[in-house]
């Protein structure tokens, strides 16, 4: 049977500070460190939503997260400024080692989807904008349920949608609250650390297989089930 590999969209396929560019244009020199706190934000809002069951979408916790930063660095950022960084949000690039690394696990006959905080078609604009949409069988989101990761039941979600069970999907995410989330939910994951500086949440449980890009996750992946069984 094949293996059901479910990738994380935001950090881990498409590049979030790709939008820095942009942003070195609207703030100068604040660009790096305002992407990084409107990151940062954006997660903490989904989080927060979350738990509170008070739920908005992916791009409203974007859009606030977005204010949050302007106020933060204490930018007066027009509308138009403001909607012009939304959209560019929607058509971030892939990271570089993206496409050789799905193109290698297409072709070992693994079963690929995204699986997003973001909505279906969010993920479908930006997937189709980065040239990797034909990689994947199809996209996965937590709006469906209403909620974001890491709830429990959005990774059994993922299952369900997938057609996959717990102990043969895997889930790629860089984001380590992710990776947590899914092996608490009976998933298999694999960390990618994109930079030496990142650090794993020291909470007692470990990624399955921690991985430095997406080219070194087919055998990896086939490694770790080898010792499995």
């Amino acid at each position: 049977m094949s293996v059901t590999v479910g990738f994380d969209v935001y950090g881990t396929l498409i590049d979030t500070h790709g939008v820095v560019s942009k942003l070195q244009e609207i703030v100068g020199a604040k660009a790096k460190e305002f992407s990084q706190t409107w990151r940062g934000k954006q997660l903490e809002y989904s989080f927060r939503r979350g738990l509170m069951q008070n739920y908005e979408n992916f791009a409203v916790c974007t859009s606030h997260a977005l204010e949050y930063t302007c106020r933060y660095y204490k930018e007066s950022l027009t509308k138009e400024e403001k909607q012009n960084l939304l959209d560019t949000y929607r058509t971030l690039p892939a990271f570089k080692d993206v496409k050789d690394g799905l193109a290698r696990l297409k072709a070992a006959n693994y079963r690929l989807f995204a699986f997003s905080n973001g909505s279906a078609d969010a993920v479908e604009t930006l997937l189709v904008a980065a040239g990797i949409r034909d990689f994947f069988l199809g996209v996965v989101s937590t709006d469906d349920l209403k909620s974001f990761k890491p709830n429990p039941a959005v990774y059994s979600h993922f299952l369900r949608k997938s057609g996959a069970s717990g102990s043969g999907a895997w889930l790629i995410s860089s984001n380590p609250f992710d990776v947590i989330g899914a092996i608490s939910a009976g998933m298999r994951a694999a960390w990618v650390q994109r930079s030496k500086e990142a650090i794993f949440d020291p909470w007692g449980i470990e990624p399955t297989i921690t991985v430095r890009d997406l080219g070194e996750l087919n055998d990896q992946i086939v490694t770790a089930t080898q010792k499995k069984t």
